[in-house]
Order: structure tokens, then sequence, then C-alpha cells
């Protein structure tokens, strides 16, 4: 399977998003951390975070008898360098290009 593949599957779910918001607002969270406020049993975020880590999503590291975990955006970024920077980078460098004449007229101008 595509790394790709397991990335857009984990995603594809809300709960694994929530999870990963929250991550990004606090990385190195605990389960009980990530547990509190969310309608999910400890055991269906365990699993949602089995399936963030086999996406290379989530990683952990243990403190003492703590896991903890953390978000790795790497993989996100490559789909957006993949999937969306070429979709926008025409407009991009239209807006560029744009913003370069605009400049170079406004030199023009103040000297002229």
């Amino acid at each position: 399977m595509d790394d790709n593949d397991s990335v857009f599957r984990a995603l594809a779910d809300a709960s694994r998003r929530q999870l990963l918001d929250r991550l990004r607002e606090v990385n190195g969270q605990t389960l009980g951390d990530l547990c509190e406020g969310l309608g999910m049993t400890r055991q269906a975020v365990s699993k949602h975070l089995g399936i963030l880590e086999a996406a290379n999503l989530v990683s952990t590291q243990r403190h003492g008898r703590e896991k903890c975990h953390f978000l790795n955006a790497v993989p996100i970024h490559e789909i957006a360098e993949r999937w969306i920077s070429q979709f926008e980078r025409p407009r991009l460098d239209a807006l560029s290009d744009l913003k370069r004449r605009l400049e170079t007229e406004g030199d023009a101008d103040d000297h002229g």
C-alpha cells in the first residue's frame, strides 16, 4: 500500500482529524489527556491513535510510565506538496508576476 493511501485513509475519519487537531494545539499528550472532553472511550481513542501511528501521522515517546503522542506533520506536508501545490503554483506565479509589475510601475511613477 502506498504511504499516501494510509495517510488519506487515516485523515478520512473526523475523530482522527480531531485527535490531530488536539495534538497540533498541545503536542506530546498522553492517552488520558487526549481522551478528556471527547465522547469516545479510551479504547476507541487508542485504536484511532494506532491508525494514525501506522500512517506515520503520530509518533510516541515513553516518559517513565507515560506514553506521549506527538504530531508528525511531514506526511501531510508531502501530500500538500504533491497534490495542492501543483494546482496552486500557476495562480501563485500569476500573483507574483502582477506584484512585480505593479511595483515596477510604482517605481516608474515615483521617478517620472
